[in-house]
């Protein structure tokens, strides 16, 4: 299924929009768009839209430290013509790229439950569908990893997460892991700029091929 924009599957999702609009009027407050071309050779898949980010930009990874990492390495391995996203009038582009998210709608506390990844893959699901043979997906943390399996009808168990892992899917898909670009896993270390640009030049490597 496409992106829908008045999408309201999750009770929960929609009632914490709500709650969130009405203290912040100019927040976007609905279902977060993917960005980038429809007809791409690269996917990227995060979680889910942060509160003061997509949320308020609607735009994936846009206004919130999440995309600061992000967008400086798309701009140096040439799939942006910026170092930043700040909002939809900043005249971004993106280069044989496209960002989504698992999960389209701000969760509570950034943890959506099984039931909501569940209800909004089928909008996942028409994403990497629409891709060609051989495009390359990136998966930003276990919960965009096991959304993708589930699209595509995968076991888990068969394609484990492990930041910078290479996995080979049906369609000739290729599917790379790494950890997500949040706030907390880059202030603790546990994903460095250094760890990100590796994941990247094995993905540009692979494109290359």
């Amino acid at each position: 299924m496409k992106y829908d924009s008045n999408c309201k599957d999750c009770d929960r999702l929609n009632s914490f929009l709500i709650q969130v609009k009405n203290k912040n009027p100019d927040y976007f407050c609905k279902p977060v768009p993917p960005v980038g071309e429809d007809k791409t050779p690269f996917l990227i898949i995060g979680l889910a839209p942060g509160l003061h980010g997509a949320n308020r930009t609607g735009r994936p990874f846009t206004g919130d430290y999440a995309g600061i990492l992000l967008f400086k390495t798309l701009y140096k391995f040439g799939f942006s013509n910026s170092k930043k996203s700040e909002s939809l009038s900043d005249n971004l582009i993106l280069n044989n790229c496209r960002i989504t998210n698992a999960v389209k709608c701000l969760p509570p506390d950034n943890k959506p439950n099984t039931m909501e990844i569940k209800n909004c893959n089928k909008f996942l699901k028409s994403e990497i569908i629409e891709l060609d043979k051989g495009s390359i997906l990136l998966v930003l943390g276990l919960i965009a990893h096991n959304a993708v399996l589930t699209a595509l009808n995968l076991t888990k168990k068969e394609y484990k997460f492990s930041h910078g892992s290479k996995h080979k899917l049906p369609n000739n898909l290729i599917m790379f892991d790494s950890y997500h670009c949040s706030r907390y896993n880059t202030q603790t270390k546990r994903l460095t700029e250094k760890m990100f640009h590796e994941v990247f030049l094995s993905i540009k490597t692979e494109m290359e091929n």
